[in-house]
C-alpha cells in the first residue's frame, strides 16, 4: 500500500480505506479523492495502476447542492478488461461542506467466473430421468423424500428432532410401508441418529 500524504485532515479516512481493503483483500481496492486539491490522495491495495497525486477530475462534487452520500454502486471495466463494482461515498468536514470522496472498487471478476462454473455445473439441461429399472426399488430414495417433507410440513430439521418427533416419525414412515426394504430399519436409524433398538421397539409397540 502507498505511504500516505501528511495533511492530518484525511488521516482517519486514509484508515478506513486501510480496514476495507484488507477485509476484502485481494479483491479490493479503495482510493481517497481530495476533493480540495482535486488529486489522488491515497490508495490502498492498488489494482487500477494509477498513482498518488493523479487527478480526480471531481469538481463536480464540490457542489453545495449535492445530496447523494453513497454514489452507486456502479460497474465499469479495469485496466485488464476485468468487471469492477465501485461505490463512492462522500465526505464531509465538521462544517457539512465535501472534503474528499473515498472509492471502493471490487473486481467482481473472480466471483462471476465462479457463477458461471457453478451454473454449467448444476445446469439440468444434461440430466436424464431416473431410470424405472435402476430406481424402481431404491427405497432410500422413498424414505428420504417422506422424511425431509414430513420435517418441512413442520418446519423442523434433522438436528431438531426430538425423541417424540422421531417416534412420530417412525410411525409415519411405517404407515407408508417404509420398512418393506431389507435394510430399511438401520438406515432410518442412522439417518435420524437414534439406536436401531429404539427403532424396532418403536416397530413392535405399534404391530403389538
Amino acid at each position: 500500500m502507498n505511504a500516505p500524504q501528511t495533511d492530518p485532515a484525511l488521516d482517519n479516512f486514509r484508515v478506513i480505506a486501510d480496514a476495507i481493503a484488507t477485509l476484502f483483500y485481494p479483491h479490493a481496492e479503495v482510493v481517497l479523492h481530495d476533493l480540495r486539491t482535486q488529486k489522488v490522495d491515497y490508495i490502498a491495495n492498488n489494482l487500477s495502476k494509477r498513482e498518488i497525486g493523479d487527478e480526480s477530475a471531481l469538481e463536480d462534487m464540490l457542489s453545495e447542492d449535492i445530496s447523494e452520500r453513497n454514489i452507486g454502486p456502479y460497474e465499469k471495466l479495469n485496466w485488464d478488461g476485468q468487471k469492477i463494482r465501485s461505490l463512492s461515498s462522500v465526505l464531509r468536514d465538521a462544517d457539512g461542506q465535501p472534503l474528499a470522496v473515498l472509492c471502493i472498487n471490487l473486481n467482481i471478476s473472480l466471483f462471476e467466473n465462479a457463477k458461471a462454473a457453478l451454473d454449467l455445473f448444476l445446469s439440468p439441461g444434461k440430466l436424464i430421468p431416473q431410470p424405472d429399472s435402476l430406481f424402481r426399488d431404491d427405497w432410500q430414495e422413498r424414505i428420504n423424500t417422506f422424511l425431509h417433507a414430513w420435517m418441512r410440513e413442520r418446519q423442523l430439521s434433522l438436528n431438531l428432532l426430538t425423541r417424540d418427533h422421531k417416534r412420530e416419525l417412525v410411525l409415519a414412515l411405517h404407515a407408508e410401508g417404509a420398512f418393506k426394504g431389507k435394510s430399511a430399519s438401520n438406515y432410518v436409524a442412522n439417518v435420524l441418529n437414534m439406536g436401531r433398538a429404539t427403532v424396532y421397539k418403536h416397530l413392535k409397540d405399534l404391530r403389538g
